[in-house]
């Protein structure tokens, strides 16, 4: 494998595992905080504003309608 394909397939698994830990955590506040956490490690400031609106929005997702 070339030295690009390797790199843009380590970005893709970072990046599904941010997704990932986005799911973790109980409240809308977890989820978008464990999100940015994971984003930061992934893609620095620009990944923990799109892992911390990830959370959030799975957050918002599970969350039970009464």
């Amino acid at each position: 494998m070339t030295r690009i394909s390797i790199r843009a397939a380590a970005i893709l698994a970072l990046g599904a595992s941010a997704l990932g830990l986005a799911a973790c955590g109980h409240t809308i506040e977890q989820k978008a905080a464990t999100g940015a956490i994971a984003g930061a490690v992934v893609a620095g400031p620009v990944g923990a504003a799109v892992g911390g609106a990830a959370g959030a929005a799975v957050g918002h997702i599970d969350k039970p309608h009464r």
